[in-house]
């Protein structure tokens, strides 16, 4: 007798449209960063002009590609849904990762505003469970749908009273 299925569905939900532009700029700040590395190594050493043209050309492909392709890419991946029985989340681009932490199993619930996401009016809701695998990320939600996720998730805590361990 085989094990009846129990495939799990997609969580129902995407971030924000305003997510693909937040991990945009996310990721042209990190590359910014890495040309000004490059630009002041050329600045102070110029023994090396073959590599740091080869550094810098390598900062700038892997920058346009992380602001652009990127963000489109991992909006099309993330999914995040809050039921009466868990949170489910799916998150990733070159790796994905699906998460479910059931209910009883909350211990709390946070909300977190980086400066883009606060630029933006976004916020990242963190569900941390008694799970080893660590907290759960609804990450580059509209700071109203955080905000709701945050009083729903606490109320429905609220009523499975477990262990939450």
């Amino acid at each position: 007798m085989s094990p009846p299925s129990t495939a799990l569905a997609d969580p129902a939900l995407r971030p924000s449209p305003k997510a693909k532009l937040l991990w945009a700029l996310q990721g042209a700040v990190f590359w910014l960063i890495a040309v000004a590395a490059v630009l002041i190594w050329a600045f102070f050493d110029s023994g090396h002009r073959g590599w740091q043209g080869v550094a810098l050309a390598v900062a700038i492909v892997l920058g346009i590609v992380n602001a652009t392709v990127v963000p489109w890419w991992r909006y099309a991946v993330h999914r995040w849904e809050v039921t009466d029985e868990a949170v489910y989340t799916r998150v990733g681009w070159l790796t994905q990762e699906s998460r479910v932490a059931p209910i009883s199993r909350v211990q709390t619930v946070d909300t977190e505003r980086g400066p883009l996401e606060r630029l933006l009016g976004l916020a990242t809701v963190t569900v941390t469970t008694a799970s080893s695998a660590g907290a759960v990320r609804i990450e580059a939600l509209d700071l109203p749908v955080a905000e709701e996720t945050v009083t729903w998730l606490t109320q429905i805590a609220a009523l499975h009273r477990g262990d939450a361990t």
